[in-house]
């Protein structure tokens, strides 16, 4: 078993932040907890192991979980998975292939790195908690000399789509690209006529890897259980927008 990893802290008035990998039972349990208080309070998903307040399944045992830690409450505020090419090989397909049939990917040039179940807790959603998740993920992408990051970014459905729409009304004229990949959602989103005029906010998530340079590969799926449409983006590293590389150290 590998040492605990941590990269560097980032320090406000009121807390310290260390990234940090989850690699005990104990670790990865609270991560199962952390995922399940988002997904179940802000999303009401029907989740796997709901009786015991843990969000988990199959892929969890496959999967690098790594996370952010509080050190002055010794509280997991945020957490992501990762699942590379090697360990989806085990399951026969990536995560995301339960939502998406995506073309082009047995033709990807490089190593696959899967991200999945990324949450933060409430009060730490800011630029410092996402730096910190951010600068550990780099530090996998570097090691593993990963070429590809991909998954999937959520937007809540419980408004009846309204929002989901109107995001990929934004999403089509600047972000959509198949040139590498394309995502065919297996449950499109039930349609809805929206005039033009009709916005929505991005959610952090999404826009994070926007900023980065991901882009959408295809329509969104609609996820019932956990009551969202997931979008499916794709980040080439050769492809990281300068600005936000800094976060990403050398994995450009």
């Amino acid at each position: 078993m590998q040492a605990q990893t941590q990269t560097q802290a980032v320090a406000t008035p009121t807390r310290r932040l260390q990234f940090v990998e989850l690699q005990t039972p104990a670790e990865l349990r609270e991560a199962q907890a952390l995922r399940f208080t988002v997904f179940s309070e802000e999303y009401e998903a029907k989740l796997d192991g709901a009786e015991l307040g843990l969000d988990c399944d199959h892929f969890d045992v496959a999967c690098r979980h790594i996370g952010v830690r509080d050190e002055r409450s010794g509280e997991l505020v945020a957490t992501t998975r990762l699942l590379d090419s090697r360990a989806a090989a085990h399951f026969g397909h990536f995560y995301s292939e339960q939502e998406f049939q995506l073309d082009g990917l047995q033709q990807l040039d490089g190593p696959i790195l899967e991200i999945g179940r990324t949450c933060v807790a409430r009060e730490h959603r800011n630029g410092a908690t996402i730096a910190v998740l951010w600068a550990g993920l780099a530090e996998v992408l570097n090691s593993g000399e990963y070429r590809y990051l991909m998954g999937c970014a959520s937007i809540s459905m419980r408004d009846g789509g309204i929002q989901a729409h109107a995001i990929m009304q934004r999403i089509r004229g600047r972000y959509l690209c198949h040139e590498h990949l394309r995502a065919n959602p297996r449950r499109a989103l039930p349609a809805l006529q929206l005039g033009e005029n009709v916005t929505a906010e991005l959610p952090p998530l999404l826009k994070a890897y926007l900023r980065l340079g991901a882009k959408v590969c295809g329509e969104p799926a609609w996820d019932e259980d956990f009551q969202v449409a997931d979008v499916f983006i794709l980040l080439k590293r050769e492809d990281l927008c300068p600005r936000y590389a800094r976060h990403f150290k050398a994995a450009v």
